[in-house]
């Protein structure tokens, strides 16, 4: 994996004075829905391709969801989220809703390591995306979807919920999705994940600039790991405890160098307990 993640993330300036990747669906999701689709399809990764990654496997990333999007247009997107609890998952709001590209509804896929096929499978339109999201900023890009309630088992188990005042500067943790594995390569046929150290925001500014607020969490990529496009909406996770909610990457690429950021779970920790 140049990176090793598979669900989409937006992809933020080439300089801190250029504008992000607002279009997600329309430049990132329905792209990317179709490629895993065909490397599903296909099945022929042998897996020699994988550059600082790993495939997962079934029961490993219990909390992991994938999300097929049924656009109102009617074309497909992806998308990552994360379990919290039987009937509530979490991912970003610009999964839901980007640059006027609306979804109708969602395809929760839980319990599989596959997306198009396997595990449990629940359609919902139930989606709440942040009452004050920013699509041009990313700034509160979290939403919440809800499902009919699922039965625990090895594969499906939600995942814990960040809290406190813990920047988790210096530690590392796992991002996982269904995406790209390289800037130019196609879609994994499988969930991958990737093991992220968090930078802090001031180092993160000095790519990004201003648009790194407090309830942004940036990781770093220098190791040739990172967050790409279909991952977004995805967790970063530390000990069974959801940190971060996919949200970008830079626009020059996944594997790049340059770092990637969440959402950070601690900064709407009231905000998601609120709407459980």
């Amino acid at each position: 994996m140049k990176l090793l993640l598979t669900v989409v993330c937006l992809a933020v300036a080439v300089s801190a004075y250029e504008p992000i990747n607002n279009d997600y669906h329309n430049t990132i999701g329905v792209y990317e829905a179709a490629r895993i689709k065909q490397a599903e399809e296909a099945a022929d990764f042998d897996g020699s391709r994988i550059v600082g990654g790993s495939f997962a496997i079934l029961g490993q990333l219990p909390y992991q969801a994938g999300l097929l999007i049924r656009l109102q247009d009617g074309r497909q997107s992806v998308c990552g989220a994360s379990l919290i609890s039987n009937s509530r998952l979490v991912t970003a709001a610009h999964c839901w809703t980007s640059f006027g590209v609306h979804a109708r509804e969602v395809l929760v896929v839980l319990g599989s390591i596959t997306l198009y096929s396997g595990g449990t499978r629940i359609l919902t339109n139930n989606v709440r995306p942040h009452e004050r999201f920013n699509p041009f900023t990313l700034q509160n890009d979290i939403a919440i979807i809800y499902i009919n309630p699922v039965s625990y088992s090895n594969n499906i188990r939600n995942v814990g919920i960040a809290s406190g005042n813990d920047q988790y500067v210096g530690s590392w943790a796992t991002a996982a999705g269904f995406g790209r594995y390289t800037d130019t390569s196609g879609a994994s046929s499988s969930l991958r994940y990737a093991r992220l150290q968090v930078i802090s925001n001031e180092a993160c500014k000095r790519t990004y600039g201003n648009i790194i607020l407090s309830s942004f969490l940036c990781v770093s990529t220098r190791y040739g790991e990172s967050t790409c496009a279909g991952d977004s909406g995805g967790p970063l996770v530390i000990n069974n405890t959801l940190i971060g909610v996919t949200c970008f990457g830079h626009s020059a690429g996944c594997s790049r160098g340059h770092p990637a950021g969440f959402q950070r779970v601690t900064s709407f920790y009231d905000w998601i307990v609120s709407n459980m």
